[in-house]
């Protein structure tokens, strides 16, 4: 019997169906030399501190850094998951072969080889890695089983990922809150959390700190068309004035005109991170929102895998793309400006180097069910029309610059001209998106009037009053931008790229760290900005160690994480490097000569009693990273 471990019971249902397993018993389906089963996502997690030494249990400054000989998994405390892992152990003993059919990603090779090692399992292990639940994409997998070794780099980062949270959050959360805590309150400390915690509270205080300062630019206005100065801004209206008054003698003359034309290709395929971003605004959609709305998109088998990190496709799915367009019975009509024509290859879309286990988000193929919710639809629009687009030709444009004088001062107007809108077609009824259409750049802009080199006439020069203004406040989609490229903001998608690699989080878990720090009573939300309360705002200004909270440092770790996965990093190093990173910042707390306090109150739940400090701490040696946890 071949006994295949899912993620979750629908997914074992879409598989077992697929597998000609048709009898259903309590905690799996069987049939046609088949056992499906599942978890429900995480069964098992590390063990906590007192599972390790009981005196750990208790809250003691003298008893950190807290670091266990071997890390450990155990059972998360709930009955129906020891009811279920029962289940799945039992088949384990029974089966001659296990195909680990958890999601494929990092998180989901995690949760699958947990329960198989708690299990004890000592069978042969290969693994279902596809990208759609598709039942043809379900065969396809069948077909194509990869051994487990072919996984084990990504085992070991997932590993080196959750050991890391351990140790930092575990240690630094006690370190602060004995530290710097007031009536018991819980200060929690994560190696994701806190940075991006700090990425909101620093462009609060920019904001809060920010003067506004007012400016004049100088313009004129020569045949109804208005010319700006280049670089010429005044600080002090009298002066300004003094120039104008000077410029109105003076005739305006032409002094060059150019005509350029470009383009604009299409943009690129949504990875997880791009999709949340779009998605909030377009749709006020919560990063959470998103993720759980495609997640359930791609188990109704109409979209593809979303915890991704790439916006390309392989090559081999260029020729399975003219069978997905077609598919999309409610976009026929869009589509037919490429109807009947070879479908666009664009390298800046179909890339073998660009793509590790997965490719970018998009539609399956699949009909629509009539099942999906208003926002199901929604975001599966905003995919829809993205994948389309692609397929479209570049917007092309003419764009004209007129450049002039007025005495001794440069002027210069420009204008643009639509002749293709190419891609754009397919966004003609749906302007909202910043995506297509970027901030600053006018589909409308003005089209000037025909101009000689050398003319010259009167003009009408002028000042106009300008305020400098602050940065905006965060929304979930412009902070997932800054976690994604770890704080750098940057709109050109090529350098956004390029900074994915060093990014802090992954994407299928920055949702998660937003909704936590909500939870934590760090930030709040109006409307569609994001705020950090009083509590948030105090435990930042108190964490004077840059390795807790710096978004750079914190990008690092994981690009060495990422690197892991590809067999470029040693996993060794990684923790001896977190290690160090917490002995560090608990040197540095114990030994702060102030007196700082944290005052702010955090939410009422959030208010764990901690424990009673401890009389001998034990002492630990260093950890070490397997292969294996030990789960005893």
């Amino acid at each position: 019997m071949i006994l295949c471990i899912t993620e979750k019971p629908s997914v074992g249902r879409d598989i077992a169906n697929v597998l000609g397993a048709t009898v259903r018993r309590d905690g799996y389906i069987e049939g046609n030399g088949y056992c499906v089963t599942w978890t429900f996502g995480h069964l098992c997690c590390l063990k906590e501190p007192h599972d390790y030494f009981p005196n750990w249990k208790l809250w003691s400054l003298s008893a950190l850094p807290m670091i266990p000989p071997r890390f450990g998994i155990k059972l998360i405390e709930n009955d129906s998951y020891k009811r279920q892992f029962n289940v799945i152990s039992s088949l384990i003993e029974q089966c001659d072969e296990i195909i680990n059919c958890g999601d494929a990603g990092q998180e989901g090779e995690l949760i699958q080889r947990w329960v198989m090692q708690k299990a004890g399992c000592k069978k042969t292990v290969k693994r279902l890695w596809i990208s759609s639940l598709t039942d043809d994409a379900i065969r396809e997998g069948f077909k194509n089983l990869r051994p487990e070794s072919d996984l084990e780099p990504l085992y070991t980062a997932g590993l080196c990922r959750a050991i890391g949270d351990w140790v930092l959050g575990m240690n630094a959360t006690r370190l602060f809150s004995l530290r710097y805590g007031t009536n018991r309150q819980v200060l929690s400390i994560g190696r994701v959390q806190t940075p991006t915690l700090a990425l909101i509270v620093n462009r609060q205080m920019e904001i809060e700190n920010f003067k506004p300062t007012d400016y004049w630019e100088l313009k004129t206005l020569y045949r109804d068309t208005l010319f700006s100065a280049s670089g010429k801004n005044f600080d002090n209206q009298e002066k300004g004035e003094e120039v104008v008054a000077r410029l109105k003698d003076f005739p305006f003359v032409v002094t060059d005109v150019s005509k350029k034309a470009g383009k604009e290709a299409p943009p690129r395929l949504f990875d997880l991170t791009s999709l949340q971003v779009e998605c909030n605004k377009k749709l006020n959609l919560g990063a959470e929102e998103t993720l759980s709305t495609i997640q359930s998109l791609y188990e109704k088998k109409v979209a593809t895998y979303p915890r991704v990190d790439t916006t390309y496709l392989t090559d081999d799915m260029y020729g399975k793309c003219g069978g997905i367009l077609n598919s999309l019975r409610d976009y026929q009509m869009l589509m037919t400006p490429i109807r009947g024509k070879k479908l666009r290859k664009s390298k800046k879309v179909f890339d073998n180097s660009k793509v590790t286990d997965h490719h970018a988000i998009i539609p399956t193929g699949q009909p629509l069910p009539d099942t999906l919710s208003k926002t199901e639809r929604d975001v599966f629009n905003i995919i829809a029309l993205r994948f389309i687009s692609v397929f479209f030709p570049d917007c092309s444009f003419e764009q004209t610059v007129v450049n002039g004088k007025v005495d001794k001062i440069a002027f210069k107007a420009t204008g643009k001209v639509i002749l293709d809108p190419g891609w754009k077609m397919v966004y003609a009824a749906d302007k909202k998106t910043d995506e297509t259409e970027k901030e600053g750049d006018d589909d409308n802009s003005s089209i000037l009037p025909a101009f000689n080199k050398g003319e010259e006439g009167p003009h009408s020069p002028r000042l106009v009053k300008k305020t400098t203004q602050p940065p905006k406040y965060f929304t979930e989609g412009t902070l997932l931008k800054a976690m994604e490229t770890a704080g750098a903001m940057v709109d050109d998608e090529e350098l956004r790229e390029s900074l994915k690699a060093n990014g802090i989080g992954r994407p299928s878990t920055r949702a998660s760290i937003i909704e936590l720090l909500y939870k934590r009573g760090y930030i709040c939300k109006e409307r569609k900005s994001l705020r950090a309360t009083p509590a948030g705002i105090e435990l930042i200004s108190l964490i004077k160690e840059e390795l807790l909270k710096s978004a750079k440092l914190t990008g690092i770790w994981e690009g060495r994480l990422r690197k892991i996965e590809r067999r470029e990093y040693d996993p060794q190093e990684f923790i001896a490097n977190i290690k160090q990173m917490v002995a560090e910042i608990t040197h540095s707390v114990m030994h702060d000569p102030s007196n700082r306090r944290i005052t702010a109150v955090l939410p009422s739940e959030e208010k764990k009693e901690a424990p009673k400090k401890a009389s001998k701490p034990r002492k630990s040696s260093s950890a070490k990273v397997k292969g294996k946890t030990d789960d005893k």
